[in-house]
């Protein structure tokens, strides 16, 4: 496990250095789009592809999204509470609060959470990771945490068709139906096509990982300490409710160890797009990602040795 974490957080330097060096002149943000685009609609979508391919959909695809949902839902409510009661303390804007309320449910689920899942528990794992991701913590991002964004910031309304629209067309989804249906079919890809789709699958981890990198930076924030129930919320609580949630519902083994862990990622970085959309502080927003990212390399080791 220490392995696993030191060879990620070497990636995640190297994306780091890339950053701060320009390397080849080019500029990190413009890297990193570049390779999330690509991780988006091609890599990941063959490795979902692959994966559903050579595996069975089975109850767990509906047990770990309740797991993550309830899980979301509770933070959520959670981190709500304790901003309203640290609300005259604290003294921070409603684009401020929205941002630590959003952050302190939403997880790195599939940036972090795909490479960490797979490499801790082995590649056939990483089909709960998506279970995770994809079936929940996606689609209530776009459902729930864009109406707390339109409603804690100044930017345009959520549409709910829209976000409707936007998790029907992503292209990771489409790849889960394509191994879905081949599988059901029985019908067997060329083997050079297997292949291709391999190695295309193989490229998501450490591409994931090396963005990470580009995007960390450590901006000038004037409610600093503002993060730490965010940050705690999402690092410690989230890990024990989904413990307590999966337990309850009769998860065990390695697809209950999976929601923890996930449970545990740090602040998602696509939470960034939702503040940007909504005029949330985007600011403090990458702040939390970074400060939590980095405390997860330490959270995330404990939490699987607990296991």
């Amino acid at each position: 496990m220490r392995d696993t974490f030191l060879s990620l957080g070497l990636i995640v330097l190297a994306g780091i250095v890339f950053r701060r060096l320009r390397v080849g002149g080019l500029d990190a943000t413009d890297i990193r789009q570049a390779i999330n685009t690509c991780v988006l609609n091609l890599f990941a979508p063959a490795l979902c592809l692959k994966i559903f391919y050579n595996s069975r959909l089975d109850f767990e695809a509906v047990l770990v999204p309740i797991v993550s949902s309830v899980t979301i839902l509770l933070t959520l409510a959670v981190s709500f509470l304790v901003y309203r009661v640290l609300d005259r303390r604290l003294r921070i804007s409603p684009s401020e609060r929205g941002v630590l309320i959003i952050g302190s449910a939403f997880g790195n689920t599939t940036f972090l959470g795909l490479p960490v899942i797979s490499e801790t528990f082995g590649q056939g794992a990483a089909k709960y990771a998506l279970y995770y991701d994809l079936f929940s913590t996606t689609p209530l991002l776009w459902l729930v945490a864009a109406q707390i964004a339109s409603i804690y910031g100044t930017g345009k309304r959520v549409s709910l068709a829209q976000s409707l629209k936007t998790i029907a067309l992503l292209p990771p989804l489409w790849g889960i139906a394509g191994g879905v249906v081949l599988k059901a079919a029985n019908v067997t890809p060329p083997t050079f096509v297997l292949k291709s789709v391999t190695m295309l699958g193989d490229l998501v981890v450490p591409l994931m990982i090396f963005s990470i990198g580009l995007a960390i930076t450590l901006p000038k924030i004037k409610h600093a300490w503002a993060i730490v129930p965010a940050a705690v919320i999402k690092l410690a609580a989230g890990p024990v409710i989904a413990f307590k949630l999966a337990e309850g519902i009769g998860l065990d083994g390695v697809a209950m160890n999976s929601c923890i862990v996930e449970a545990g990622m740090p602040t998602m970085v696509v939470s960034m797009l939702i503040a940007a959309r909504y005029d949330l502080d985007v600011t403090l927003c990458a702040f939390l990602i970074v400060v939590t990212t980095a405390i997860s390399f330490t959270t995330l080791p404990f939490v699987i040795s607990m296991l």
